[in-house]
């Protein structure tokens, strides 16, 4: 990859070229707002719907009969999402992003609505897993979105409103949520949300059409003469994006087969595990860039980094609310709103690393980012002692958001900074694999500790919920905390080595 600064056409894909009077707007100024707008609010909704499952998840599970599948609740989800990703990220190479993001939404909905209709554990746990798909069909398409419309200088502008976009779920989310919740009951913060995303596509897909739509290099919507197509880059031809599918079949299985050995722990369930590792390392070994799991320098670990973030962070936090309802006797409005002040702290993080004047300090962003998620999931357990106020599990987790604001942000703007138009969808894809598939290994192996410590044996009156082992919990958080610490080295290597 060329250190010189990509010209715009090239950012873009030569999808529609910035003309000269776009030169200096910003992502709301008049070329981008009706975009930025558009796909924000997506991101927005999504938000919602995070921060809301999060917070019904626990009264879910029980009312199910499903606490000691509650991992599988959250792993399920990301599971599938890792086949939606590739999936979105050949469809998106060859076609544009366009199908994927309409498809991906119209699977996250069926999601929803699949698990706000369970009458059993099982069911709800195949409507996560539909809605994982679109999950990862969405994000991946929106990456593609930001890398061919925008041009590199408002990359980091983006990928901060999209944090920032977390703010007001983060804080009305838990709230709104559990009111919900204990009023109407769970199911109905799974059943209101699908509705609410007709608006922000019918704002945004008529600039997608203009500025993003087709294979690079191919403008249809113009009405012109298209722009000479990009040279593809190796490995992105037919038979490769097949390949690529059959490897995305190989991971989803394989990551589906080790969750359920590491929550049916018996020797019997060696079979499964073994089968899983066997489909699980040869498929990411073929869709993660090479040298990945040795933290090579520049894209490889900027990829790494992401995964070991986003696993060690999500699979922590899917925990937090279950260990105070069970644990302190938190109703789930505030046990989900206790974490809301991590959603502005987020977007505080994001919008740090968007600064111009911090460019050149990036990598040492992700490194401050990912000490302070480490320092907030070790501090996350000391509220299982009763004489800690809750209050330091908000504040510790706010420091860790931040933290992840500056590095999530980050690992997009480098990804994209790094890599040619013509890939962006392969490594976009790439990049979200490695997100998908640290939360899947990383809350299967979270859940597995919880369950053999007993983490699964809650009980329930009419006044509480309460759970007798306090210890499964710390078997969760501390073991994420060493993770998150790993993660601050990957961080030091982000840089290309320049001859």
């Amino acid at each position: 990859m060329p250190d010189s600064k990509p010209r715009d056409a090239d950012v873009v894909g030569a999808v529609v070229p910035p003309s000269l009077d776009e030169g200096d707007e910003g992502v709301l100024g008049r070329a981008y707002r009706a975009l930025s707008v558009g796909i924000v609010s997506v991101v927005l909704l999504i938000a919602f719907e995070a921060t809301a499952v999060g917070t019904a998840m626990p009264v879910a599970a029980r009312e199910l009969d499903g606490v000691a599948l509650y991992a599988f609740a959250f792993s399920g989800y990301f599971t599938t999402s890792l086949f939606g990703m590739v999936l979105a990220g050949q469809w998106s190479d060859r076609r544009g992003p366009l199908g994927p993001l309409s498809a991906g939404i119209a699977s996250f909905g069926a999601g929803l609505l699949l698990s706000g209709t369970a009458g059993a554990m099982w069911v709800f746990i195949l409507g996560r897993a539909v809605q994982g798909l679109g999950g990862g069909l969405v994000i991946v398409a929106l990456y593609v979105v930001v890398g061919r419309a925008y041009p590199e200088r408002l990359r980091p502008a983006i990928m901060a409103a999209f944090a920032a976009s977390w703010i007001l779920p983060s804080i009305v989310g838990p709230l709104a949520a559990g009111t919900v919740t204990e009023r109407l009951g769970w199911r109905w913060v799974f059943l209101g949300i699908p509705a609410l995303v007709v608006f922000p596509l019918a704002l945004a897909l008529p600039q997608m059409r203009r500025r993003a739509s087709g294979p690079v290099g191919e403008p249809p919507a113009l009405g012109g003469k298209a722009a000479p197509a990009a040279k593809a880059a190796p490995g992105t031809g037919v038979s490769s994006g097949r390949r690529r599918i059959r490897l995305a079949l190989a991971i989803s299985l394989g990551a589906g087969l080790l969750q359920y050995a590491a929550q049916d722990l018996r020797p019997l369930s060696l079979v499964p595990g073994a089968l899983g590792v066997a489909l699980l390392v040869p498929a990411v070994l073929g869709l993660l860039p090479r040298g990945t799991y040795r933290a090579a320098r520049g894209l490889p670990s900027v990829v790494l980094l992401r995964g070991v973030a986003a696993g060690s962070f999500i699979a922590a936090e899917s925990f937090v609310p279950l260990m105070l309802v069970t644990q302190r006797g938190l109703s789930p409005t505030l046990a989900g709103f206790s974490l809301a002040a991590g959603g502005g702290t987020w977007a505080l993080g994001s919008w740090v690393q968007s600064r111009s004047r911090l460019e050149p300090y990036r990598e040492r962003l992700t490194t401050v980012g990912m000490l302070l998620v480490a320092a907030a999931v070790a501090t996350a357990p000391s509220v299982l002692v009763d004489s800690v106020p809750v209050w330091t599990l908000a504040v510790a987790w706010a420091f860790g958001c931040f933290g992840m604001g500056l590095v999530i942000s980050s690992t997009s703007v480098l990804l994209l900074k790094l890599s040619a138009p013509e890939e962006a969808g392969t490594n976009s894809a790439a990049l979200q694999i490695s997100d998908g598939l640290s939360n899947v290994l990383l809350l299967s192996a979270g859940g597995a500790a919880f369950a053999a410590l007993g983490g699964g044996t809650v009980t329930h009156t009419t006044t509480h919920t309460s759970g007798s082992h306090p210890a499964a919990f710390a078997a969760v958080f501390l073991p994420m905390a060493a993770v998150a610490l790993a993660g601050a080295w990957v961080s030091t290597r982000l840089r290309e080595r320049r001859p």
